[in-house]
């Protein structure tokens, strides 16, 4: 890719005129184009088969939606990068709009990565689990799927008719006894011996036929093996099989929508209301509906659907690699050029289609169904959430309704694996992906100093907000702080927002009140009088919710702390030594214990551990000695 940047400032010419003059600079290559405000902010990121074409459509004063005429009032300057082709500059454009946040582009804002699921392929007796993020490990890989839930189900139906293990890999190389899971016919016992490697072998390959939707021959196995094992008397042996037959009947007549058709797809429907978006996406794998998920796409209400479907396919792909089909509810303003970018990205060939009859029409139409009643949903619960936002700002005497609260809190116990936690709210409710957590670091705390807890954690977060975002931009500065605490916690906070110079962000301290009984809260503000809120104030409620997620998600932050101290082992320091290498140590030695008192011909006899391995392990233990 040839990239030739050019951005000229004229500080006289501002709009329309402005971009007149790049017109003679530019030529008829493809290429992505930025639009600048006089502040240096990205307006806007497009891309064209002809830059200098597409550039003049902007050159002219009239003929403009009110959309675009006041992008083009804003623009003091332009960035121009060439590519080898339009192809090209479509997925660049797409990563530029998800890297850059332009305010007139139409924007995903949730993009969360989706779980599959992950069949090891290093362990003998593969524990088959969720996976989320890089596809490191060595395996295979089913998905995605549309959230944990439905990973979730899904490893539910494998252990119920496979009788495959969920413990992890540590538990299982110490297990001595089987555990619940086989005594309620969901596991097989392979950590004591109770099924031999061929046989758990047969079962994951019949679970890895599950996933790829091959479930009819499954079915027949299993009924060949349950009349052969009751001819035999094995009565036991028959009446197993049969549950497990009886479980695979029981997950196929659940599954819902199973298409004969559609193998591999996935279904965006786009429903437009009211200035605001909804995008249905539903993932189709091995001829099975593996879930669904709502997104609320970023709009002005002024794009029209086919505008607002290529910004969201375009951006959805950008770091998740296409299935051999998508299916639409609306076409796009170039169908064939996604379709070439995506087949590009994907490195085979690529189906994108807006199907008008037939299976596939009806799979968009449900999905199209659920867009609607999401949508409808959503607006129903922002006008609530607008109510309530609207009556936060009433009773704590802000300007206006708060677009940002952030609620902190703490976890700890008697001041060990101390946490801080962070959850934000606005008008779309909970925004779960701006949640932060925070290690407490202090080394000279006091354990259990609640203040200094959070006048770190609050430190850390202001400096790092001053660092990021001074000029306030980028809409992730709060316009409320919600402190779980009384007077004392206000005040430790409001001493490290003056060392800041950080005076303009409200502050609230929620104290529990008398008895500590909710409904009984205290507000406490600086300079202002203690206060309170009547009984059934809908408001109360809301701020009762807000403090509770905050208490959830910090102590959810401290026990994942905790449990990961309680598992850790110096093993997990030693250099080289991973998961596998781990569990066959503490397999040979019982201990890690043990392990660091090994003297070094014991170390070379372990399986997988070689001797330049064993004298590294063997130096990490000794070499203070």
């Amino acid at each position: 890719m040839s990239h030739d940047i050019q951005a000229t400032q004229i500080v006289a010419l501002k709009g329309y005129e402005r971009i007149q003059s790049y017109l003679k600079t530019l030529d008829s290559s493809p290429g992505v184009y930025r639009m600048l405000d006089e502040d240096s902010r990205v307006l806007y990121v497009g891309k064209a088969k002809n830059l200098k074409a597409r550039v003049s459509s902007y050159a002219r004063p009239t003929g403009h939606s009110g959309r675009i005429a006041r992008m083009i009032s804003e623009t003091a300057s332009m960035m121009f990068l060439t590519t080898g082709s339009e192809t090209e500059a479509l997925l660049l454009e797409q990563n530029l709009i998800k890297q850059l946040k332009p305010r007139y582009n139409v924007l995903l804002r949730d993009d969360k990565s989706f779980p599959n699921i992950l069949v090891p392929s290093e362990h003998p007796f593969p524990q088959i689990k969720k996976h989320r993020g890089a596809k490191k490990e060595k395996g295979k890989y089913y998905g995605p799927f549309a959230g944990a839930g439905s990973v979730n189900r899904t490893l539910n139906q494998l252990q119920r008719v496979f009788l495959l293990r969920n413990c992890s890999d540590s538990d299982f190389a110490t297990r001595t006894r089987p555990c619940l899971q086989y005594q309620i016919k969901r596991c097989s016992g392979p950590c004591v011996g109770l099924i031999s490697e061929s046989d758990y072998a047969a079962n994951v390959k019949s679970a890895e036929k599950f996933l790829s939707g091959r479930t009819k021959g499954i079915q027949e196995s299993l009924a060949k093996e349950m009349q052969a094992a009751s001819k035999a008397m094995e009565f036991e042996k028959a009446a197993a099989l049969r549950d497990r037959i009886k479980a695979l009947t029981q997950v196929q007549s659940s599954q819902g929508i199973n298409p004969q058709g559609v193998a591999e797809a996935d279904i965006f429907a786009l429903h437009i209301d009211g200035g605001q978006a909804c995008v249905q996406v539903f993932f189709i794998r091995a001829n099975q509906n593996w879930g669904n998920h709502d997104y609320y796409p970023r709009i002005s209400g002024e794009e029209d659907p086919m505008e607002v479907m290529e910004a969201f396919v375009g951006q959805f792909y950008t770091t998740r690699e296409p299935p051999r089909m998508v299916l639409l509810s609306h076409g796009l303003d170039d169908q064939d050029l996604m379709a070439a970018a995506l087949a590009e990205k994907a490195g085979r060939k690529f189906d994108l289609q807006v199907p008008q009859r037939g299976e596939k029409a009806d799979l968009v139409k449900g999905a199209l169904r659920n867009a609607r009643e999401s949508l409808a949903r959503k607006m129903s619960e922002s006008a609530t959430q607008g109510r309530l936002l609207k009556g936060v700002a009433e009773a704590f005497d802000l300007p206006e309704p708060p677009k940002r609260i952030e609620v902190y809190d703490n976890s700890h116990i008697q001041g060990a694996h101390a946490v801080g936690a962070m959850i934000v709210a606005g008008p779309e409710g909970f925004e779960k992906n701006q949640y932060r957590k925070f290690n407490i670091k202090g080394d000279d705390l006091t354990p259990g100093d609640d203040f200094g807890m959070m006048k770190e954690v609050l430190a850390r977060r202001f400096k790092r907000l001053l660092k990021e975002d001074p000029v306030r931009t980028e809409g992730t500065w709060p316009d409320l702080l919600l402190i779980d605490g009384g007077a004392g916690q206000v005040s430790a906070v409001r001493e490290i927002m003056d060392d800041l110079n950080v005076s303009d962000v409200a502050m609230v301290g929620v104290a529990k009140g008398e008895d500590r009984d909710a409904g009984k809260e205290e507000f406490h503000r600086t300079g202002k009088s203690v206060m309170a809120l009547r009984h059934n104030d809908p408001v109360l409620y809301f701020i009762q919710r807000m403090r509770d997620e905050a208490h959830r998600f910090a102590i959810g932050t401290h026990r994942a702390k905790r449990s990961k101290a309680i598992g850790a082992t110096p093993l997990d320091d030693v250099p080289g030594v991973g998961a596998t290498r781990k569990r066959a140590l503490l397999a040979h030695f019982g201990s890690a214990k043990a392990v660091s008192r090994a003297n070094l011909s014991d170390l070379k006899a372990v399986d997988g551990i070689s001797e330049a391995m064993a004298q590294t392990i063997y130096d990490f233990f000794h070499e203070s000695s």
